[in-house]
């Protein structure tokens, strides 16, 4: 067998084990009588927005029909007007009132459906219209319900975020603001005392919040390149404009030229900590038409003076005070955010760099026991262990 040979074989004999192991990890977390699959049964109990939407990624990488029933139970909670809830209540367990619903929560998370929909079809998976519809009429609750008048969408609470516990929010009084004195718990609490400065729609959808919105850099540019992924597949014309509109948008209000990074906008409360250098601010590189931009941006994913690591990129700027390699949203890798960086590197074209990427995941999502997030520095497993959109590592392989 010649060198070239034996190393495809042991590519491909790490790949089968990769695949086995996650097929087991999603298996685990299955829960047939909800059609999805739970990310942590003790943890986390319920359905994430975002959190099925890789779960279905994942499920079509491996061959299964239940990539369909994840996302349509994604979609199954959608609000009269087309807000996507961020979670649908699946039994007993933390975080069951977030709003004045009582099965899904009233907030929204990180639209990650498009980008779902445009891998099922490549992978020939058929969709119902009627999910092709629910998609669409999310993005459009954002695009007409969310937007400043710059153009930008905004959010109401750092749960929509994603990353509820970053250092981006310290400066709307939440507690953490240097290593010494954070409390993810007492970081929590201040999160549900903010739900009581959140206002409602009729349908029960957030609408405002007189203590916290922020236009956050990363969730727009998940928004703009979900309508650009969903409008691939139905050739919604007016749709690809509008994430066109939204890419254009963050260049010219949230790109911060000193950091070349996209930064947060405060709007209602906030201060200097929106512009802390945290690797959501590379997200933009999934839509900007500038490439001198993306890939600053990108670049800064591999130095260790910025956010490279051993395993992956660390999600705060290593040489910045608020970093911690250990605690939630202030310093760790995280699955989710490396295979979005792949997306970004292959959208622009450099296929060694997101090979790298989808490495350095592998080996951090190993090393950490499929972890939810992990120790950029040693692999070392954080928060639930095991958490099923680890998994992404099988999607990530080319």
């Amino acid at each position: 067998m010649t060198g070239k040979h034996a190393q495809e074989n042991m590519q491909e004999n790490t790949t089968a084990a990769l695949t086995e192991e996650v097929r087991n990890l999603l298996e685990a977390h299955w829960r047939p009588e909800h059609g999805y699959s739970v990310p942590n049964p003790g943890t986390y109990p319920h359905l994430w927005l975002w959190d099925s939407c890789f779960h279905a990624i994942i499920w079509a990488k491996l061959g299964d029909a239940r990539a369909v029933k994840e996302l349509d139970a994604v979609l199954a909670g959608q609000l009269e007007n087309g807000m996507v809830p961020h979670m649908r209540y699946g039994g007993e367990g933390p975080d069951t009132w977030l709003g004045p619903l009582t099965r899904t929560s009233s907030l929204t998370q990180p639209p990650m459906f498009g980008h779902t929909i445009k891998l099922l079809a490549d992978a020939g998976i058929a969709l119902a219209p009627e999910t092709l519809a629910r998609a669409k009429a999310g993005l459009d609750w954002l695009w007409d319900n969310r937007r400043t008048p710059e153009g930008i969408i905004y959010v109401v609470h750092p749960w929509e975020a994603g990353n509820d516990h970053s250092p981006r929010w310290d400066d709307w009084g939440a507690p953490g603001r240097t290593r010494e004195g954070y409390s993810r718990p007492a970081r929590t609490a201040w999160n549900k005392e903010r739900m009581t400065e959140v206002t409602f729609s009729e349908d029960g959808a957030a609408h405002w919040s007189t203590s916290f919105v922020a236009c956050p850099a990363a969730f727009n540019a998940y928004t703009a390149f979900n309508m650009r992924e969903l409008a691939s597949v139905t050739g919604d014309r007016e749709l690809a404009d509008r994430g066109d509109a939204i890419a254009a948008a963050m260049d010219e209000h949230l790109w911060d030229a000193g950091e070349q990074l996209w930064s947060d906008l405060a709007v209602v409360g906030g201060g200097p900590s929106a512009a802390i250098p945290i690797s959501d601010g590379v997200m933009g590189a999934l839509v900007t038409a500038d490439p001198d931009k993306a890939r600053a941006a990108l670049s800064q994913l591999w130095d260790p003076v910025r956010f490279g690591a051993e395993f992956g990129p660390a999600n705060v700027v290593r040489q910045h005070p608020a970093y911690d390699p250990d605690t939630y949203w202030r310093g760790p890798a995280w699955p989710p955010l490396n295979y979005l960086f792949q997306r970004a590197f292959l959208g622009q074209g450099m296929a060694r760099e997101a090979e790298a990427m989808a490495e350095v995941t592998a080996k951090g999502a190993m090393a950490s026991g499929w972890a939810e997030y992990w120790n950029p520095e040693n692999g070392r497993g954080l928060g639930a262990v095991p958490q099923s959109w680890a998994g992404l590592v099988i999607a990530m392989q080319q």
